[in-house]
């Protein structure tokens, strides 16, 4: 009950300062009143048009946590066990999470050009470095000591890679999650507005050039809303996962 009445007090304190805001300003051009914002997101998700751009940048969503936090572990996993292949690809891994997101979109759009690939692209690039280290590192810092304990008493490979590498790399694969699943929303809806044909980022995109700013700010507002409710779901859906598996 406390967590919900802070959480219930976080969001007036933002509305309110939201609101005050825009009483300073006096300005829709720059920062609508909660009122407008709120009723233009009421009518939008009216609209069959604003649902299918929904669905559609939801779908790339679901594609890139889907791949990411698969080929992610998948690679991590192998290189984390073999020092010697960790040490050749780990350049060539912090090479391209050090790219910015602005130059795949113009290599993407280069190849692809407009349309449902691209984002996607992009979106998984952008995050697959991140989930590849961090599973390597859980890897790498697994507790020698008991792998030498399972080897001693025979134990299988099954149990070991369940509960001793899967343990060790939990606490990283866990930040892992997080950190992807809030920066998601965001790749996904900018490679939308550069380079998508269908999705919020694109209806952002249309906002921007009819100098519509209170829609600017309802997409922006339901995005936000659904992330934060999604990634809640995730997190409560992971613990009880990991209860039921005996991990934690």
């Amino acid at each position: 009950m406390r967590t919900f009445l802070k959480y219930v007090f976080g969001l007036f304190v933002i509305f309110f300062t939201w609101w005050l805001l825009s009483y300073i300003i006096n300005s829709d051009l720059i920062l609508p009143r909660p009122p407008l914002v709120l009723k233009t997101m009421a009518l939008e998700l009216m609209r069959l048009g604003v649902l299918d751009s929904l669905g559609s940048t939801l779908l790339k969503v679901i594609v890139v946590l889907i791949s990411t936090v698969t080929v992610g572990v998948f690679i991590g996993f192998i290189i984390g066990l073999n020092e010697t292949l960790c040490n050749m690809f780990r350049p060539l891994i912090l090479v391209v999470q050090a790219i910015p997101i602005i130059t795949w979109l113009a290599l993407v759009m280069f190849i692809w050009g407009i349309g449902w690939t691209g984002p996607v692209v992009v979106s998984i690039l952008s995050l697959l470095p991140h989930a590849i280290l961090s599973t390597a590192v859980g890897i790498q810092t697994t507790d020698r000591k008991l792998l030498e304990m399972a080897r001693v008493y025979k134990v299988s490979r099954k149990k070991v890679v369940k509960d001793i590498y899967l343990g060790s790399i939990l606490p990283q694969f866990l930040s892992a999650i997080q950190v992807i699943f809030g920066n998601v929303w965001k790749v996904v809806v900018v490679s939308e507005y550069m380079c998508g044909d269908n999705g919020i980022g694109v209806l952002i995109a249309w906002a921007r050039q009819s100098v519509s700013v209170e829609k600017v700010y309802a997409y922006t507002a339901i995005i936000i809303i659904i992330g934060l409710t999604v990634e809640n779901f995730v997190n409560r859906f992971i613990k009880n996962a990991l209860k039921n598996w005996e991990l934690v």
